[in-house]
């Protein structure tokens, strides 16, 4: 296995994972996640595929083939009044294909970001799970991330 930045040729394989992440949240909060929809049309895509402020990196096997993905973004409050000038990484979505699951490639794919995290001078790298994705959730506490901060909710 290998981890690289995607490209173009990527498109289809982070289409049908970015479906099956899609399917995991609508399943979870159908109230809030519509189901056969898209989170990037293809333009999106491609975009964020430029962005050097947005990397995207799959993990691919032998024949680059995509295993999963870990769409990040650069944060920096620059000159805020209360936050400090902290340079942050945030995953905004972390996958691995449902069948290649159980085979560390999530891990990988994490271990590999904090690494590029810490080599592009972040402080931290920081996430967000829903509660109802409690796999998630105990993968990203296997890995070492803690609490910063709590989301709550009255539906009315």
């Amino acid at each position: 296995m290998d981890i690289r930045r995607a490209h173009a040729g990527d498109l289809p394989a982070l289409d049908r994972l970015l479906g099956q992440v899609l399917m995991v949240h609508h399943n979870g909060r159908p109230d809030l996640f519509k189901a056969g929809t898209k989170k990037y049309t293809d333009e999106e895509l491609l975009d964020l595929l430029k962005d050097d402020t947005k990397p995207i990196f799959v993990a691919v096997d032998g024949e680059d083939q995509v295993l999963g993905y870990a769409f990040c973004v650069f944060i920096q409050h620059l000159h805020n009044n209360i936050l400090t000038d902290i340079k942050t990484l945030y995953i905004d979505d972390l996958c691995v294909d449902e069948e290649k699951r159980g085979m560390h490639i999530g891990r990988a794919l994490y271990e590999y970001v904090v690494s590029f995290a810490k080599e592009s001078g972040c402080y931290n790298l920081t996430l967000n799970v829903w509660s109802c994705n409690s796999s998630a959730m105990k993968f990203y506490e296997k890995c070492g991330l803690l609490p910063q901060k709590v989301g709550m909710e009255l539906i009315l």
